[in-house]
């Protein structure tokens, strides 16, 4: 019995989005219908690129990889999202809270690592297509993929080692919906300064650092889409670079938002409206803009979908 309550006084309480029950249940259909079309999305372009070997290209590489990585982001939070917005009770212990923490910002800064090498990739293919096929080769490529989760993974460990040596006294009550480093460093009693300062430069670097690179790769892909002289070859460039610049500019800007800066007065609702978007939204987005919406995988579904079913046909009629 002592040991059931004091797990209970260890427990954090995560409030949610709203305290509505109506709104709630409208809520949950919403984000249900995100999370299906966003996991069944990314599956479907996984699928499609491991069966189709047209399509076993350094670019297609990198989008498995970058929908691989979606797949398990919108694992971390949503789900725990759908539960709470039907369940009153919304205990998290601790260590269930620093470790959606970790998942959280790893998969997050894993993503940022995904978008400047995609950034990069099409660099190269636009920029130096003579070079592409010697550096974009298939040891580069899993260097790359690889160098990104690993150093995403070290970046996930700063912030949980930070905030899990913070005290937390009296309330617990996470004023989110889900483990985020705000609404933590708010919770805590002791003196979060120094942590918020690292976490910040932290952020800062990350970032920035990503961003910056990634808008220096479009930008010398838009001046070598500008020097091409067919216009429908022109055309197509744009819409795509425009469409994954969209992508980039709402991820990085909510993120931005959230973390590269100091203490805020920002209402906390606004926070939880913010986090939608690179929580919940963006991943559902990315599987359209970044691949259904590419002719090269649209062909390759219908080949996919005719190749399982007409042998069939066939058999049946024979």
């Amino acid at each position: 019995m002592q040991i059931s309550n004091q797990t209970n006084i260890n427990d954090f309480v995560v409030l949610g989005l709203v305290n509505n029950p109506d709104l709630n249940t409208l809520l949950f259909f919403v984000f249900l219908i995100i999370f299906l079309v966003t996991v069944t999305g990314n599956l479907i372009i996984l699928t499609v690129v491991w069966l189709e070997r047209t399509l076993h290209t350094p670019m297609y590489f990198f989008l498995t990889n970058f929908s691989f990585l979606e797949v398990w982001y919108t694992m971390t939070i949503v789900p725990k999202l759908l539960v709470n917005l039907l369940m009153k009770n919304n205990n998290i212990s601790f260590s269930g809270c620093m470790t959606q923490l970790f998942f959280f910002v790893t998969f997050g800064a894993c993503e940022c690592y995904l978008l400047l090498v995609m950034a990069y990739d099409r660099y190269m293919a636009i920029c130096k297509p003579l070079y592409y096929s010697s550096v974009m080769d298939t040891n580069t490529c899993v260097q790359l993929v690889t160098s990104s989760w690993i150093i995403g993974i070290l970046t996930g460990l700063i912030p949980v080692l930070l905030i899990s040596q913070l005290q937390f006294c009296e309330s617990r009550d996470i004023n989110h919906f889900f483990c985020d480093i705000p609404p933590l460093l708010e919770l805590s009693c002791s003196d979060t300064y120094d942590t918020e300062i690292s976490i910040f430069v932290l952020s800062l670097l990350v970032l920035f650092g990503c961003l910056m690179l990634t808008l220096v790769s479009y930008l010398f892909i838009v001046i070598s889409i500008m020097r091409m002289d067919s216009s429908k070859g022109r055309s197509k460039a744009f819409s795509t670079c425009g469409a994954h610049l969209t992508v980039v500019l709402i991820y990085y800007g909510t993120m931005i938002f959230m973390y590269v800066r100091p203490h805020s007065n920002y209402s906390s609702d606004l926070k939880k409206c913010v986090s939608i978007f690179y929580t919940v939204v963006t991943p559902g987005l990315n599987p359209i803009i970044y691949s259904l919406r590419n002719k090269e995988v649209k062909i390759s579904i219908r080949r996919t979908c005719a190749f399982r079913f007409i042998p069939n046909q066939n058999s049946d009629e024979n």
